[in-house]
C-alpha cells in the first residue's frame, strides 16, 4: 500500500509505481475503496490524477479523499481489465460507475441428450447437459419464442417426471401442440425432424427450415399423403408469419446493440438483442455514480461489466466511439472462444437498429427524469408544509400489521431523494408485548430500530412517519428522548373519516393542532405513498410470520401424535378451534387417543394460560 501524507507531495509517493500494467484501488483514511481503476502503465495511470490542471470534477472530489493506494500489478493489460471489472462488482466502489443488473439471464434450453428432447425454460447454472439459447432479455422473452416454437413444432416442453408417468396424450396433444411421445404416437425419427427444425429456428435459419419443409410439401402432395402435406403448409405458413414480423428480414446472425444517452447527471445504457436476425426484446440500466461523466464514459465503464463473465455474441453495436475497443474485443475473444466485434458505424439496417435503440435510450431516461423531478417537487412541497430549513434527503416510516393481536409485525420503510430505498427497508417480529397493544409494538420496533442507528448501523431519517395520531407520535417522541436522539422531525399520519384516503390529519410532536393538507397537495401524495409502502411491507411481513406459525401445528409438538392421529382429532372434533376448547375427558373419548395422550394434548393448548 502506497500512503499519501495530507499536505504532502504526491510524487515523491508515486514515482515507485512502476511503468507495468495493473489495477489500482484508491482508498480513504477509514480505508474503504472509493475507486478501481485499471492502466496499460500504472505509474502514467495513476499520476495522472494528481496533475495541477485538466481533471473532472468528479475526479477533483476524488482525489481530496484519498489517503492510500493500492496496486495490483498484473502480466497483461487484458488481465487488468478482467481484474478491474471483478473488483467492481465485488467492491461497489462509490467513484466508480456501476452496473445495477443482478440476475442471471433466462435461456431456452434443449435437453438433447433424451431419446426424445424436450424444450424448456432454463435460468442459472448452467449444470445440464444439452444445448442452451439466449440469453433472452426477459422470461417473457422466453416463453414467447417457446410458445411460437410449439404451435410450429411440437416438441414437446413438459416435465420429464410428468413425461414418463403418462399412460394417454395429454391436452397438448389435443390442441396440436405436441405430437405425444409419451405415448410413442410418433417415432423417434420424426421427433427429431421437428427437434433439428426448432434448433435451425432458434438459430435463425428459418429461409433453410421454410425450404426443407416446402420440398417435403410438394413430396407428400405427390404420394397423396394429403393430411400431411396440409400440416406441412400449416407450418411453412406459420413459419413465414413469423419473419414478417421481424424488424430485421435480411440479415441474420447475433448481434447486441448497446447505447447510451446522458441528460441532467443521469445515463441510461439501452441493450437491445437480435438473435439469429429475430429482435428478442430489450433491456435497460441506469448505472450509478455518473453526475460527471458523459455518454462515452458510461459505455466504457457498462460494456466489460456487463459482459466479462457472460456469453457475448459476435457483435457488438454502440454509438460512441471509446479509446479500449481493441482490448475488450481481446478479452471477450479470449472468453467466449470466438471473434467479437465492437462497432460503432453501421449501415443500412444495423444503423436502423442503432437509431431504434438511442431512440429508446432517450424515451427511458426522459420517462426518468420526470419521475425525478416529481419526486422533487413532492419533496419541496413537504419542506414547505412542515417549515424545514432544506429539502428533506431521507424519510422513515413505521406500522405494524397483526390478526386480532396475534404475531405482530412491525415494518420500517425508508425513501430517499429516489423514491423508495429498499435495501434499507427493516421487518421486526414483535415480541412479549400485550396482544393488540399496538403502542407497544411500536415502541419496541422504534427502539430495536434507532438503538442499532445510534450503534453505527445505519442513517437517521430528516423525517419520522408513524402510522397513526397522537398516541403513536407521544410513543415515538418517548422513544427518541430515552435514545438521546436529536435533529428529526416528528410526524403522525392519522387516517380520515371512513380512512379514506385523502382526508389524512398530520399531528407534528411540537404541534398540538392537525395539519389536514388539500387532496391535491403533493405532499400528501409523498406521504401517502410512504405510509402505504410501510403498510403493506408491515402486511406482508405478518401474513409470512402467520403462515410459517401455522405450518407447525401444536399438534405436531406433541409426542406420540402421528398424521393419522392428528387427522383422526381434527375430523372428530372438527378443526383446531375445537380441539383447543375440548376438556380431556371430550379428547380421551376419541379412539386411539389415551388418557395419558389426552392430557398432553390439553396441557399443549392450555400451557400458557397458567
Amino acid at each position: 500500500m502506497l500512503d499519501l501524507i495530507p499536505g504532502g507531495d504526491p510524487k515523491d509517493v508515486l514515482k515507485t509505481l512502476p511503468h507495468k500494467p495493473g489495477v489500482y484501488r484508491m482508498l480513504n483514511g477509514q480505508g474503504e475503496v472509493l475507486y478501481v481503476g485499471k492502466a496499460g502503465s500504472l505509474k502514467n495511470r495513476v499520476s495522472s490524477y494528481f496533475r495541477a490542471t485538466g481533471i473532472s470534477p468528479k475526479t477533483r472530489a476524488l482525489v481530496a479523499h484519498i489517503q492510500a493506494i493500492e496496486i495490483t500489478v498484473t502480466h497483461t493489460e487484458g488481465e487488468a481489465l478482467l481484474l478491474e471489472n471483478n473488483l467492481i462488482k465485488e467492491l461497489k466502489p462509490r467513484y466508480n460507475i456501476l452496473l445495477r443488473d443482478d440476475k442471471s439471464y433466462p435461456y431456452i434450453f434443449l435437453a438433447d441428450q433424451q431419446d426424445f428432447p424436450r424444450l424448456s425454460f432454463h435460468r442459472g447454472a448452467k449444470r445440464e447437459k444439452g444445448r442452451y439459447f439466449g440469453p433472452y432479455p426477459s422470461a417473457s422473452a422466453v416463453r414467447d419464442s417457446l410458445n411460437l416454437l410449439q404451435k410450429v413444432f411440437p416438441v414437446r416442453q413438459c416435465e420429464d417426471n410428468f413425461y414418463h408417468n403418462r399412460s394417454r396424450p395429454c391436452l397438448q396433444y389435443q390442441i396440436k401442440r405436441c405430437t405425444a411421445p409419451c405415448v410413442n404416437l410418433i417415432g423417434k425419427e420424426a421427433y427429431h425432424e421437428d427437434v433439428r427444425h426448432a434448433v435451425m429456428f432458434l438459430e435463425g435459419k428459418n429461409t433453410e427450415v421454410i425450404n426443407e419443409l416446402v420440398v417435403r410439401m410438394e413430396a407428400a402432395a405427390a404420394q397423396l399423403e394429403f393430411e400431411r402435406a396440409t400440416q406441412l403448409r400449416d407450418q411453412i405458413t406459420s413459419l413465414r408469419r413469423v419473419q414478417e414480423k421481424q424488424y430485421v428480414s435480411g440479415e441474420g446472425g447475433d448481434v447486441d446493440v448497446a447505447v447510451c444517452v446522458v441528460r441532467g447527471g443521469t445515463g441510461c445504457v439501452q441493450v437491445f438483442y437480435v438473435r439469429g436476425g429475430r429482435s428478442l426484446g430489450n433491456k435497460t440500466f441506469f448505472p450509478r455514480h455518473v453526475e460527471h461523466a458523459d455518454a462515452a464514459e458510461i459505455l466504457a465503464a457498462f460494456l466489460p461489466q456487463y459482459y466479462l463473465g457472460r456469453e457475448t455474441p459476435p457483435e457488438i453495436i454502440i454509438n460512441h466511439e471509446l479509446d479500449d475497443v481493441l482490448l475488450l474485443e481481446q478479452v471477450l475473444h479470449a472468453q467466449t472462444q470466438h471473434k467479437v466485434t465492437i462497432s460503432h458505424r453501421v449501415r443500412g439496417e444495423r444503423a436502423r437498429w442503432l437509431a431504434l435503440a438511442v431512440t429508446n435510450a432517450e424515451l427511458a431516461l426522459a420517462q426518468q427524469l420526470s419521475s425525478k423531478a416529481g419526486m422533487r417537487q413532492r419533496y419541496e412541497a413537504l419542506q414547505e408544509v412542515l417549515g424545514l430549513d432544506s429539502v428533506p434527503q431521507r424519510l422513515e416510516c413505521f406500522d405494524t400489521s397483526h390478526t386480532q393481536g396475534e404475531l405482530p409485525v412491525a415494518s420500517c420503510v425508508v425513501f430517499d431523494a429516489n423514491g423508495p430505498l429498499k435495501s434499507d427497508y427493516r421487518r421486526f417480529n414483535i415480541q412479549d408485548i400485550t396482544p393488540g397493544d399496538d403502542y407497544a409494538a411500536l415502541r419496541q420496533a422504534l427502539l430495536r430500530r434507532y438503538t442499532r442507528i445510534q450503534k453505527g448501523e445505519g442513517k437517521l431519517p430528516d423525517i419520522l412517519f408513524v402510522d397513526g395520531g397522537k398516541g403513536q407520535v407521544s410513543v415515538a417522541q418517548q422513544v427518541l428522548e430515552e435514545l438521546q436522539v436529536v435533529g428529526i422531525t416528528l410526524v403522525g399520519v392519522a387516517k380520515g373519516p371512513q380512512r379514506r384516503a385523502g382526508l389524512e390529519s398530520l399531528f407534528l410532536s411540537n404541534n398540538a393542532a392537525a395539519i389536514i393538507l388539500s387532496h391535491d397537495s403533493p405532499a400528501l401524495h409523498l406521504i401517502q405513498q410512504l405510509r402505504d409502502e410501510a403498510h403493506r411491507f408491515a402486511i406482508t411481513g405478518h401474513r409470512q410470520r402467520r403462515g410459517k406459525d401455522r405450518s407447525h401445528s401444536v399438534l405436531e409438538k406433541i409426542p406420540g401424535m402421528g398424521p393419522k392421529r392428528r387427522r383422526l382429532l381434527l375430523n372428530q372434533l372438527g378443526g383446531m378451534q375445537e380441539v383447543a376448547r375440548a376438556g380431556v375427558e371430550d379428547l380421551a373419548s376419541i379412539p386411539g387417543i389415551s388418557k395419558q395422550l389426552a392430557q398432553s394434548i390439553y396441557d399443549a393448548f392450555h400451557a400458557d394460560k397458567g
